[in-house]
């Protein structure tokens, strides 16, 4: 519920905002607590029960969205090993067990749309959960909550965490010398992790660049590039590209070059990512047509578009020395 979502308040109306909230914000105290601060006309009556703090509606995905229903509070089972404790110490004075906690299709009421709903190029915007029930991981029994919460840590990591990432993807790098003297490198990046397309979600794009760079740091060449992710137009109407790695599958970069004559030559793989990329793309845009917003809603847009373009991060570098001819 950070300013990327906030602004759209300023152009939106209730429905559209519930819609919005369903996942980011999903109580109905929270609902309650946005229709009140922007006035709209199916606010409550009357404030909000003294034990509902003022800022709820903007913590997003809090405590009660997944472990409180009906006034009653729902958890997982005893992991394994884990000691019994009797109910009445443990956390808000027991709860009720179940194993849905462990099952991905907890997950896939936010991270899976409805397959009616529309699509581009004959898939869906959100489709996190069918890649995964496709997927070796499934068929191994590794759950959205075994990667992501792992330990049962509420971290919820992904794209935007690097060691998280670095998880999902292998790369590797080899050069070679090809029978007419010119030199060789390849490149492959595997989705040897994650249990879903890497990357899943539309937003995130990661761009792997193979070059050759000679003994003062210059780069000489670039041998290949490629742009991993899914591409489509601001107004979510069409798909430009998508060139997601499924799970187990794996994307090549390749090039030639002539063998340098100096020493200190060297090939490099670097994989940057930018996992807000399209977001990046789109607050710009909306930027530049301010003169229909209001004051609150331009500085949300510059606050959410400074902390997508600060995002991202380098996830790999791999570097192997060429060797110089005779």
């Amino acid at each position: 519920m950070g300013p990327g979502v906030l602004w759209q308040f300023e152009v939106m109306d209730q429905k559209g905002a519930n819609g919005c909230m369903k996942c980011h914000a999903p109580l109905a105290e929270q609902k309650a607590l946005l229709a009140l601060e922007r006035k709209w006309k199916h606010a409550p009556a009357a404030p909000p029960p003294d034990y509902v703090p003022p800022g709820l509606h903007l913590q997003g995905l809090v405590c009660a969205a997944c472990h409180v229903r009906r006034h009653a509070r729902f958890g997982p089972p005893p992991s394994r090993g884990a000691s019994s404790a009797p109910q009445a110490v443990a956390p808000h004075g027991g709860f009720t067990a179940n194993a849905a906690f462990e099952d991905s299709r907890f997950c896939a009421v936010c991270h899976q749309f409805p397959p009616d709903w529309p699509k581009l190029n004959g898939k869906l915007l959100e489709n996190t959960f069918e890649e995964w029930r496709t997927s070796a991981a499934a068929r191994q029994g590794r759950s959205c909550q075994s990667c992501h919460m792992p330990g049962r840590r509420h971290l919820w990591r992904g794209i935007h965490d690097a060691d998280m990432t670095r998880r999902a993807l292998s790369v590797s790098l080899e050069i070679g010398k090809l029978k007419d003297g010119a030199m060789s490198a390849r490149a492959g990046l595997v989705n040897s992790g994650a249990g879903h397309r890497f990357p899943t979600y539309l937003v995130p794009e990661v761009v792997a660049t193979l070059q050759l760079v000679d003994a003062g740091g210059v780069v000489q060449s670039i041998l290949d590039r490629r742009v991993i992710g899914r591409n489509v137009n601001l107004e979510l109407t069409q798909e430009i590209f998508d060139t997601r790695i499924a799970p187990g599958g794996r994307m090549s970069l390749a090039g030639r070059f002539a063998s340098p004559r100096a020493k200190g030559w060297r090939v490099e793989l670097h994989v940057l990512v930018h996992p807000d990329k399209h977001y990046e793309r789109l607050f710009r845009s909306i930027l530049e047509r301010r003169d229909r917003l209001t004051p609150a809603a331009i500085s949300q847009l510059r606050q959410a578009l400074a902390r997508s373009e600060s995002s991202g991060y380098e996830l790999y570098r791999i570097i192997r020395a060429v060797p110089p001819s005779p």
